[in-house]
């Protein structure tokens, strides 16, 4: 299960309702930012959410909508002695605009905080046991941007009525079941694990899309996805503008979702050029599983 809270929601100019991008993602006790953009710090405290354990930044790009929040909040995390360490991970240039930007206020080779700083590669992010993130590349102009997918291990579940066919009681001994290990009942019977889990059932898949300016080459990373975060700046009328600023329209987001077997569609990186009914008029046409990200919405998947 992952909790998510949109903490920013603009295209590359804020609004009064919008702020820079930045998503706070819970799963399995831990907390990481995708994306942190100007004012994510004090986005986290409007959301209620605060800084406690921030554990992971993972940056889609270098593009300073995307990253000028992170010298606010390492202060921030510096003045309430933070001594966790935090995980930036980025692609090569991204990071190294990152250090750039840190070394400018605190020096070469310095940071406010402990701080790690990780290269994306295409693949394996980070193994987290009740989940597992993985990364993929995408084309925005210039940059070495990347896109994440969070997905949970598959699961049996156990079945009630063979639970209670067997006379299992509630407490540590389903707990026991459920993670593949045999029990012994008050009368003496072994139960083993095979008597009481269903089918094999797969895992819960998120895919998160920053900036991007085609949908060509996606469709194997977000088949399937039960969540798709993607953004939408543009609508179809002014493809050709989109194209030029390396971004996607609604309806393509929304086309990607609906050939790819998509369960629900959020769209963000929302510009202030278009009302949100009409941008969302347009996805829903063609993916009426659509829904428009707002700041500090929260959802579970």
């Amino acid at each position: 299960m992952f909790k998510l809270t949109f903490l920013g929601t603009s295209a590359s100019v804020p609004s009064a309702e919008r702020n820079h991008p930045g998503l706070l993602i819970e799963a399995g006790g831990h907390r990481l930012l995708v994306d942190c953009g100007e004012g994510t710090q004090r986005q986290l405290l409007r959301a209620g959410a605060g800084f406690r354990r921030l554990e992971r930044l993972l940056l889609t790009h270098a593009h300073f909508d995307h990253v000028l929040g992170i010298p606010g909040l390492f202060s921030t995390l510096r003045t309430r002695q933070n001594e966790e360490l935090v995980t930036i991970h980025g692609s090569p240039g991204t990071l190294e605009i990152v250090t750039r930007m840190l070394a400018g206020l605190w020096g070469e080779g310095r940071a406010p905080i402990p701080l790690e700083m990780v290269p994306l590669q295409p693949g394996r992010v980070l193994d987290a046991g009740e989940f597992v993130i993985d990364c993929f590349p995408v084309r925005h102009r210039d940059t070495d941007s990347y896109a994440f997918v969070f997905e949970t291990p598959a699961r049996r579940h156990l079945r009630p009525d063979h639970l209670a066919d067997l006379g299992v009681p509630d407490g540590p001994m389903r707990r026991e079941l459920a993670e593949g290990r045999a029990i012994v009942l008050a009368d003496g019977r072994t139960i083993v694990p095979e008597n009481v889990l269903g089918p094999l059932e797969r895992g819960t898949k998120l895919v998160v899309v920053g900036d991007i300016e085609t949908t060509d080459g996606l469709a194997d990373h977000v088949r399937d996805a039960d969540l798709l975060v993607i953004e939408a700046t543009f609508l179809q009328r002014d493809a050709a503008i989109a194209r030029d600023y390396g971004h996607l329209t609604a309806a393509e987001a929304a086309a990607l979702a609906a050939a790819n077997s998509v369960k629900q569609l959020v769209l963000t990186h929302i510009s202030g050029r278009y009302p949100d009914d009409e941008i969302l008029a347009e996805a829903v046409a063609i993916f009426p599983a659509s829904r428009i990200a707002s700041d500090l919405a929260t959802m579970t998947v």
